[in-house]
């Protein structure tokens, strides 16, 4: 099953840092937000990656073109023909495929730009800016179970995102974008989709939060997985703050690899 994430904007309100790279890649404990987000996946066997692109796309590209040579020890041998030797080899399982998804393309757009390297298979798919400790194997199984179109994780926290009106089956009623409600159930990201959610994208300028998303759920096609457990974005300089010094502590819910 591949993972899309969502690492296109701009960056605005963590401008601080995002004039000079994408928002995905700042960094936490000296490794982009991108990378953490990626590890998660991939410690629950997950490591096939497409990344929707745009802002400054090329900064991620040559980070990932130049990743083998990050993480691992290396000789650089001139006096025999300018040979490169390398130690200890930490190169992570993955495959990544970056694609260039447009500098203002919405979100919709990014994951429909996208759909020839997902094919007609599930998928999974989150925002390139938050992290979360979700158990990413237990979503999966729920998904499979309820045999609808799209789940996505809710959480409870006092913030300006997607909320959710969620029914006592599970079964997401209404999604809208934006309010003010405390402590009302808010899109967390970390979803699973199926294949056909990308007919409910018509182009670049649909965000997948808005016409898609209530769409599905005005048909009863979206589930949430309710998550009661951490989850952090990093739209802020404050909140990079956070997790950095979550991380810091060595106190990092997030991080569930050794």
């Amino acid at each position: 099953m591949k993972v899309v994430l969502l690492a296109g904007g701009y960056g605005t309100r963590i401008s601080e840092e995002s004039y000079l790279r994408p928002k995905p890649m700042i960094e936490i404990g000296e490794m982009p937000i991108l990378w953490h987000i990626m590890k998660e996946y991939s410690h629950y066997g997950y490591n096939e990656f497409i990344i929707c692109a745009g802002y400054k796309q090329h900064v991620i590209k040559e980070w990932f073109a130049d990743y083998f040579l990050h993480t691992s020890d290396i000789t650089f041998d001139f006096t025999e023909g300018n040979k490169m030797i390398v130690h200890n080899q930490h190169a992570e399982p993955w495959k990544v495929t970056v694609v260039d998804t447009g500098l203002n393309t919405m979100t919709g757009g990014r994951i429909k730009r996208v759909q020839q390297y997902i094919g007609n298979e599930t998928f999974l798919m989150t925002y390139g800016d938050g992290v979360c400790d979700v158990d990413i194997a237990k979503l999966v199984e729920f998904h499979k179970n309820h045999g609808k179109l799209a789940t996505l994780t809710a959480v409870k926290l006092k913030q300006q995102k997607g909320v959710l009106d969620i029914g006592g089956d599970n079964v997401v009623r209404s999604f809208r974008e934006k309010s003010m409600i405390d402590q009302a159930p808010i899109n967390a990201g970390y979803m699973v989709l199926e294949p056909e959610v990308l007919d409910y994208i018509a182009g670049d300028d649909i965000s997948f939060e808005k016409e898609p998303l209530e769409q599905i759920a005005a048909e009863g096609q979206l589930m949430s997985y309710l998550h009661s457990g951490f989850w952090q974005c990093m739209d802020t300089k404050r909140e990079k703050d956070i997790l950095e010094t979550l991380w810091q502590n060595e106190n990092a819910p997030w991080k569930s690899w050794d």
